[in-house]
């Protein structure tokens, strides 16, 4: 551990946790932490709830790796979390039925998917994520980031335009077209979703 960009590789991080050492947990939150509350506190917008769908992050990685062992630790990391994190989002939001960025981003995507049910099931379609990810491939750089931005990370609008140097509804034009260009781009492959 240490200063930032002088952290433990990755390669060593996962050889930690196949050893089953105390110290692959604060290894990956030294590494990892800030990234992991980042993508939790997105979605929830409380910071009690995500430093614990971090923790559960953390116990997740735990019983995962070993056997798993995971090609981008990161990547790992933030799917976890994610998953977790709209876990509990959904928990949340039948206790209280309140409105968040989360539920904005669902009624978003929701115009390309048939329905929130479905989005988890269809997400885990192989042929679905690949698709997806053809997609993507294909658009401008620009485009794919906005596009990950709001739908992977759950940023807000202003924080994507921020981070852009564009306007708002520049950012709200170019996620309305890409919606609509992958809507199309699924259907013409015989995705009805």
């Amino acid at each position: 551990m240490g200063e930032r960009g002088d952290w433990m590789e990755d390669s060593k991080i996962i050889e930690l946790y196949f050893a089953r050492s105390e110290m692959a947990i604060p290894e990956t939150a030294e590494k990892y932490g800030a990234y992991c509350i980042g993508i939790a506190k997105n979605i929830l917008r409380n910071t009690e709830d995500s430093e614990e769908c971090v923790n559960d992050t953390y116990l997740a990685a735990w019983n995962a790796i070993p056997p798993t062992v995971p090609q981008k630790l990161s990547a790992f990391l933030g799917k976890i979390t994610r998953n977790i994190s709209l876990g509990r989002f959904r928990k949340n939001r039948a206790e209280k039925r309140g409105k968040g960025e989360a539920e904005a981003v669902l009624e978003e995507i929701e115009d390309v998917v048939s329905g929130r049910e479905n989005i988890e099931k269809n997400y885990e379609d192989r042929e679905v994520i690949k698709a997806v990810n053809d997609f993507l491939a294909g658009l401008s750089e620009e485009a794919r980031s906005i596009f990950i931005c709001r739908y992977w990370y759950f940023d807000n609008v202003e924080d994507i335009a921020g981070r852009f140097g564009k306007k708002e509804s520049g950012i709200y034009s170019s996620l309305e077209r890409t919606r609509k260009k992958l809507k199309k781009y699924l259907s013409e492959r015989g995705y009805d979703i």
